[in-house]
Order: structure tokens, then C-alpha cells, then sequence
């Protein structure tokens, strides 16, 4: 299925290794394109299998010709370049109580967005139809502009990433054993991947240019991190990876809503209703710190409502304990930054690194048959 007026793209195709490994390379290539005989020599493949992959894509609509590159010899070579509009992806972040909806291009640049109130507590019927709704939205306004290849969903955890089940979501236990992937793929009549919000910014973020080992810690009415070891997104064998928010630093502390007394996310948000920014930012970085500490990461990120509401603060607050740390060690601090770019955006690549990077960071088991249409929803 495609959208009116356009040829649609013929997901098996890009479900092949080498075209993602094409795909990928013309991505990163930009406006400027690459020659087929750059894209032989950078994948490993042979010219002639290059050839025939480029074909493929001409004919898809996902890749076209952008000029001619001198060469040290011989006529000049005819360059490629990713066609973005061809594809798009739509991520959405569903919060405790709000929506976002992003539409994305091939290069993840953002082509559509909708925001809108969400009462995760509402039930699973009122919450699936909003989110379609607000899904299908975006999708009615391309009209012919390229084929949808899918949804992805980013939510708070903990849940199951492979078959898209929630599991008890700190204060939603209601949505316990829900099979949120599959009820959305019914209802949107395509590909629909779930992942939580933490792991979904952090492979946006890694997907955008962040290299190495890092954590992206998320607060805003949870706390939660994602985590990026050696380039890769690391989710754990049950997608329990990242629960940062529930690590127990003070075991007289405040109860939890997991269950426990003395998490840092309770801390924080307590500290928080008192206005306490100073001590809610102490307390992420001590959390922080026992990250680095674990993990010997390179970089910690900070995102979330709560940490962009008072950036200067939380930056500094994180910073000190680090500092701290590492002078004790005698080793240089980690830094710490604000993480650019949503976890809507991120969502997105759930669907476009499965493209791109099959075997990589981003890949996924979707669920439903694509592309997606708006009259699927």
C-alpha cells in the first residue's frame, strides 16, 4: 500500500543488508551525493552489485541523480543522492500527560508536528484513539508526498520492546500485559514499533551524531536514562536497561510509586513540588555518578521538560557531582550536556534506523504490514 499518487516503497527491498548499507551511505551523504564506484569501495561490494542496488532505488523513487564529480581518470562519475521526501516516518512520545507527534523525512528531519494533552490513566481504548488520531493526522497531510514506512512509540517503562507489551508502568498498572504495539498496528493498518522514551531519544541521539558510550537521563514527570554502550543502543535481554530513575539512594527515603522507598526519581520529584531545583539536580547527579561509575560511560546527556525548564541549574547540579567524583579519583570528569533533538524525533528512527542500520542500534520486529496510508487509520 502506498499513498495516492506515489509509487509507494518496496519494504522488502529495504529490508535487504546491502541496500541498507547503500541507503545508509547516501543518508550520510547528503545534497552532495556519492558515485556508485565511492559506494563499492565504502560497502565492499562489487561495482555491478552496486549498480543493481542503485537501480532498485532509482526506480523506487528513493534515490536520484545529483550531477557529475570530476575523476583523476576517465570520464566524469555520475553521483546519487537520498531522495528524503520518498519515505517518512511518524514518532510519537507519549507521556504521562501529554502527546507528541513528529513526521519525518528519510533524513529524519521533522516535516509535520501535533501536540495535545494525554491522560495516560484514561484506559487503553480512549489512549489508543488518540494516539491513532493524532497518527493518522500527520499522514493525511502528505497526500501523495511519499509513503509512510511506520510508527514508532516511545513511552515510559518499564515494557517489552521485542512483542511491544507494557508492563507496569510506575503508576499506570492498569496498562500491565497491554499489547500496545499490536492494538495501534490494527488500528493505523501498518508497521508500529514500541520502545521506551529513555531508549528511543537515546538512539535519535545516537542516530544524530553522538559517538562512543553514553547515557541520555530523561526527567520530566518520570526519571528514566537510556544508554549507548560502544555505539550501540543497549536495552538488555528484557528491555529492562535504563530504569535509572528506580535505583535506591536513601533507604529511609520517600516511598515509590514502583514500590520501593528512596528511588531517585521519587527524590527528585518531591524535590521538585517544593521547588527545590538545586536539590533535584544534586540528586540526578548523584544518580549520574553512579552511572559513570558502573559503566565507565563517556558523556552524560540531560533532556526532559523538567531538566529544559531550568537547564542552567540541572547542568551545574550534575556537573559538580562529577567533578567531585573525579577529583577523588584523580581522573578527568565526565561531561555533561544537554541532549539536543526530542524523544518524538526518536521515535521516528525507531522505523528509519531499521532501514538504514538493520542490524544495528535500531533494529526492530514491527508489527502489521506496510507501508502505512492514511485511510488505514
Amino acid at each position: 500500500m502506498g499513498v495516492a499518487g506515489s509509487a509507494g516503497v518496496n519494504l522488502p527491498v529495504l529490508r535487504s543488508h546491502n541496500t541498507a548499507l547503500v541507503l545508509d551511505l547516501l543518508r550520510t551523504a547528503g545534497a552532495e551525493g556519492i558515485s556508485r564506484l565511492e559506494l563499492a569501495e565504502r560497502t565492499g561490494l562489487t561495482p555491478q552489485a552496486v549498480s543493481k542496488i542503485t537501480a532498485r532505488l532509482r526506480d523506487e523513487g528513493l534515490a536520484t541523480e545529483a550531477g557529475r564529480r570530476a575523476s583523476t581518470g576517465g570520464k566524469p562519475r555520475t553521483v546519487l543522492r537520498l531522495v528524503p521526501e520518498a519515505g517518512h516516518a511518524v514518532g510519537l512520545h507519549l507521556d504521562r500527560d501529554e502527546l507528541r507527534a513528529v513526521l519525518v523525512d528519510l533524513t529524519g528531519t521533522v516535516v509535520g508536528e501535533r501536540h495535545t494533552s494525554l491522560d495516560l490513566g484514561a484506559g487503553a481504548e480512549a489512549v489508543v484513539a488518540a494516539v491513532a488520531g493524532e497518527a493518522g493526522a500527520l499522514m493525511l497531510g502528505l497526500s501523495g508526498a511519499g509513503s509512510v514506512l511506520g510508527v514508532g512509540v516511545a513511552l515510559p517503562g518499564p515494557l517489552d520492546h521485542k512483542r511491544g507489551v507494557l508492563h507496569r508502568v510506575t503508576g499506570f498498572p492498569q496498562w500491565n500485559g497491554f499489547p500496545l504495539r499490536d492494538a495501534l498496528a490494527r488500528r493505523l493498518g501498518g508497521p508500529v514499533v514500541v520502545d521506551k522514551d529513555t531508549n528511543a531519544a537515546a538512539l535519535g541521539l545516537a542516530v544524530g551524531g553522538e559517538s562512543g558510550s553514553f547515557a541520555y537521563l530523561h526527567l520530566a514527570t518520570g526519571l528514566g536514562a537510556g544508554l549507548v554502550i560502544g555505539g550501540a543502543l543497549h536495552r538488555g535481554a528484557r528491555t529492562g536497561a535504563g530504569e535509572f530513575g528506580h535505583q535506591v539512594v536513601q533507604l529511609d527515603g520517600p516511598p515509590c510509586g514502583c514500590g520501593n522507598r528512596g528511588c531517585i526519581e521519587a527524590l527528585c520529584l518531591a524535590a521538585m513540588a517544593r521547588g527545590a531545583v538545586d536539590e533535584a539536580a544534586h540528586v540526578l547527579g548523584i544518580g549520574a555518578g553512579n552511572l559513570v561509575a558502573l559503566l565507565d560511560i563517556d558523556l552524560v546527556l540531560l533532556g526532559g521538560r523538567t531538566v529544559t525548564a531550568a537547564p542552567d541549574a540541572f547542568l551545574r547540579g550534575v556537573r559538580t557531582v562529577l567533578v567531585e567524583r573525579a577529583g577523588r579519583l584523580g581522573e578527568d570528569p565526565v561531561p555533561v550536556r544537554l541532549a539536543s533533538g526530542g524523544v518524538a524525533e526518536g521515535a521516528a528512527q525507531l522505523i528509519l534506523a531499521g532501514l538504514f542500520n538493520p542490524s544495528g542500534a535500531g533494529s526492530f520486529s514491527p508489527s502489521g504490514v506496510g507501508p502505512l496510508t492514511p485511510s488505514g487509520v
